[in-house]
């Protein structure tokens, strides 16, 4: 089982002519998302409210397959970010967190959702900057057995930031338990500022990482291991938006990876790397191909790749 724990929300996605679609949302959420799409058997750990909003989540959760570990509603309303998309599909965000349902879990609530056999753990994004769910997500890092992969994903927004250098701690005392960190070359800018990205990711890599996962856009994806770097390319598609592409490349990966039977002693090797970030990078470019945060299956990934 791979956990996801962190916040769901909804997109209200604003169009040219002012018009606006709600869809279903957040960093972690698109995460579970595609991994149960790949066939991962994947548990939720976060909060829905329970608003008609937080009912739309819950479903597609549902219709995904992913489990719930938090199934109780949350009587106050669903977590929002507003997103305004540019030209290219690139999107940028404004986001309504405070009482809102993504942060009102606490720590009893998710370590007595922990599933028993816990292969890997995925956490980040909005979730590490709210309360009280981000205090949450520390403690629950010591309940995690041993020998589980954990991935986190910052995802940095820095409009929802308050005190950058009390953000940066905490994902300091993150790194003490993370395995693989996945960033775009947009949150090395914000985690290591004026550092050109190998001499960021490398630092992020450290003593205490095997794996640094680095997105670019339409540019190749790379891995940064102890013993070198890895690249592919990323396949050409249509892009409609890349709402949710990098919560889809992590998710890619993590499914990948677990559909191979490896685990987090096996995250130095660069042969299972490269191929797993080369299934990444498939299915973030089909989730670029989409409207909003819809990653593909895994016959969607196979016909286009060629091979899962």
């Amino acid at each position: 089982m791979i956990a996801v724990v962190g916040e769901a929300l909804i997109d209200l996605v604003v169009d040219d002519e002012g018009g606006v679609v709600a869809r279903p949302g957040g960093g972690p959420f698109n995460t579970a998302r595609t991994l149960a799409r790949l066939g991962a058997p994947t548990l939720f750990l976060g909060q829905l409210s329970a608003d008609p909003f937080g009912r739309m989540l819950r479903d597609r959760l549902d219709r995904d397959g992913v489990a719930l570990g938090v199934p109780a509603p949350a009587p106050v309303p669903t977590t929002l970010a507003v997103a305004d998309v540019g030209p290219g599909g690139a999107a940028s965000y404004e986001f309504y967190l405070t009482g809102t349902a993504a942060a009102d879990v606490e720590y009893p609530v998710l370590a007595a959702a922990l599933p028993d056999e816990l292969t890997a753990f995925h956490l980040g994004s909005l979730a590490l900057v709210m309360e009280p769910i981000a205090c949450s997500i520390e403690r629950l890092m010591a309940d995690l057995p041993p020998d589980a992969l954990v991935m986190v994903d910052p995802n940095c927004r820095p409009g929802a930031i308050a005190d950058r250098d009390f953000y940066l701690d905490r994902f300091e005392r993150l790194m003490h338990r993370a395995d693989a960190v996945k960033v775009s070359v947009d949150d090395l800018a914000y985690l290591c500022p004026g550092v050109p990205v190998e001499v960021a990711a490398t630092t992020l890599l450290g003593e205490k990482l095997a794996l640094v996962l680095v997105t670019d856009g339409s540019r190749p994806a790379r891995a940064f291991l102890p013993t070198g770097e890895v690249s592919v390319d990323v396949p050409p598609v249509r892009v409609v938006d890349t709402i949710g592409a990098g919560d889809a490349f992590g998710g890619g990966f993590l499914a990948w990876w677990a559909a191979h039977g490896l685990g987090r002693d096996d995250l130095r090797l660069a042969g299972p790397v490269r191929d797993a970030l080369r299934a990444a990078a498939w299915v973030a470019a089909l989730t670029c191909a989409k409207a909003g945060a819809e990653p593909p299956w895994r016959a969607e990934v196979q016909e286009s790749a060629g091979t899962w």
